[in-house]
Formats: structure tokens, C-alpha cells, sequence
């Protein structure tokens, strides 16, 4: 008797210290999965509930050899039933484009996403041994519009979406299916790291956009929900558990109203018009 046939499926969640990472990590343990959860910091690990099989490791996707490691740890663990990935971990950068400092702005890619095609490219063999596997990539509305004072963290984004479509073409005769998801306001933490990002990385008294940052700062700083539209990172859970359980699931899972109502807008209104609804949303937040 094949022993392995008793062993849960292994999932890989990445950025788990909170909001989305946390509770889909819970969400798979809770209905069977064995989850290997990664976060940055040791303290970050507390309190997470993954049950008997799960596991915590610590990586830091802006440092090759940290992923790397991680990665290793993860195929021991698995014991080739590693069946998904799904790369959450991610930071927003505050900050208008001119005020961004080239090292700034490359910190911003190299945890949304040269960390993240780091870690995807080193598991890649073990998932293309599976009949059937996942890569799940956790983008953002912000993955197909722009935003004032978000550039950094939406270049990475627009960056993750191409490079998945293309990996995704790339894999169409493997195993392997890569999914997008694309979150509109979820209830996390996002909004004090990015705070706590924008005070370190830029020199707002100074720059231009002073009254673009003043706002940004009582936004970022503002208790509870980000917007009325702001849902629980259950909804991004359920839909990875979809993934993950579904003969069929789709290729781009798009999770809040604003993210529905935004991507219809984009394909059916001049740009021009776009770019004004984003203006008159910014500066009303």
C-alpha cells in the first residue's frame, strides 16, 4: 500500500505574518491541505494555526539566498507533494514616480517581484511532477490601473500580471496552471507598512505633491477599512481554495466591486476618461 496516498497535498503560501497570507494558509489547513507558510520575521510566526502538518519558514524574498533556503526546506517538507504556490507576499511603496529613488524603487521589485519568479522558477520542477498543480499569483487592481502616489507598487504589479501571462502560455503544455488574482481594498495591515514605507523611502516635505502626500498620509493612517468596498481576506482565501479544489477553476479571479467595476471601465472607456475617474477618486479620498 502506497503510503503517500494518506499524505495531505502540500501548498506553499507566501507572506503570512497577516490579512490575506494568514488566513489562507488557516483557510487550506482547515479543509485538509498541509501548508507550509512563510513569513519574514520570526515573531511574525505567532499565532499561526496550520494544524499538525503545517510548517513556518522563515524567508525574505528580497534576499536570493533566503528564497533559495526557503525553497530547499520546502521540497524537504513536501516530500514530492508540493501541488501549489500561492505567492501573497508583497509591500506597497508610496511615493509620486520623480520622487522615487532608483534603490527605492528596486526594493519594490525585488519583493513583489524578482523574489517572487525567484522562489516560483526554483519549485517549478517539483509542481511539473504532479498530474496537476498551481502557481497562484496574488496581484492587485492595481495590476491593470494606475494610481497617483502608487507607482512603485503598481509597476510591480503590471510586472507580475505580464510575466504571468507569458509564464502561463509557457506551461499551457505542462501540468502546471497559473492563476491571477486581483484583490480591490481587503482588510490587512497593506496600509500601515506602506505608511511606515513612505515615511522611510521618501522625502515628501519637499517634493511637488505636497498636498497629494498630505492626503496620502491621513489615508494611510486613517483606523479601520480603507473604503466601504474594503471585504475580509476570507474572499481572496475562497477563491485560492477554488483553485485548488475546482476541475476547472478560471485564470483571473477578480475579488471587490471596485476591482469588477474598474476593469469594465478600462475596457470600454477612452483612456483619457479612465485617467480622469482615478483623478477625481484619488483626490476625494
Amino acid at each position: 500500500m502506497n503510503e503517500d496516498i494518506d499524505k495531505p497535498k502540500v501548498v506553499l503560501v507566501t507572506g503570512c505574518s497577516s490579512g490575506i497570507g494568514r488566513t489562507t494558509a488557516e483557510v487550506l489547513a482547515e479543509h485538509g491541505y498541509a501548508v507550509i507558510a512563510t513569513v519574514r520575521r520570526a515573531e511574525d510566526a505567532e499565532g499561526i494555526q496550520l494544524g499538525e502538518h503545517g510548517h513556518v519558514l522563515l524567508m525574505d524574498l528580497a534576499v536570493s539566498s533566503s528564497v533559495q533556503a526557503a525553497a530547499r526546506q520546502v521540497e524537504r517538507l513536501a516530500e514530492g507533494r508540493l501541488i501549489a504556490i500561492f505567492n501573497n507576499a508583497a509591500y506597497g511603496q508610496p511615493g509620486a514616480v520623480e520622487d522615487l529613488e532608483r534603490e527605492v524603487l528596486r526594493q519594490q521589485f525585488e519583493v513583489n517581484l524578482f523574489g517572487t519568479h525567484e522562489l516560483t522558477v526554483a519549485l517549478l520542477p517539483a509542481l511539473l511532477k504532479q498530474e496537476r498543480a498551481h502557481i497562484i499569483q496574488n496581484s492587485s487592481i492595481l495590476g491593470f490601473i494606475g494610481m497617483p502616489i502608487r507607482g512603485a507598487y503598481v509597476a510591480s504589479k503590471f510586472a507580475l500580471e505580464g510575466l504571468s501571462h507569458t509564464l502561463r502560455m509557457e506551461l499551457s503544455d505542462s501540468p502546471v496552471q497559473v492563476h491571477l488574482i486581483e484583490p480591490g481594498p481587503i482588510r490587512s495591515q497593506f496600509r500601515q507598512n506602506a505608511l511606515a514605507a513612505l515615511e522611510k523611502n521618501v522625502d515628501f516635505e519637499r517634493s511637488r505633491h505636497g498636498w497629494r502626500y498630505s492626503a496620502a498620509l491621513e489615508r494611510l493612517s486613517k483606523p479601520g477599512p480603507a473604503s466601504s468596498h474594503t471585504l475580509e481576506p476570507e474572499s481572496v482565501a475562497r477563491c485560492v481554495l477554488h483553485i485548488l479544489s475546482t476541475p476547472k477553476p478560471r485564470l483571473r479571479y477578480r475579488v471587490t466591486r471596485p476591482t469588477h467595476v474598474m476593469h469594465v471601465l478600462v475596457r470600454v472607456l477612452p483612456t483619457r476618461w479612465v485617467d480622469r475617474i482615478l483623478l477625481r477618486y484619488a483626490k476625494g479620498e
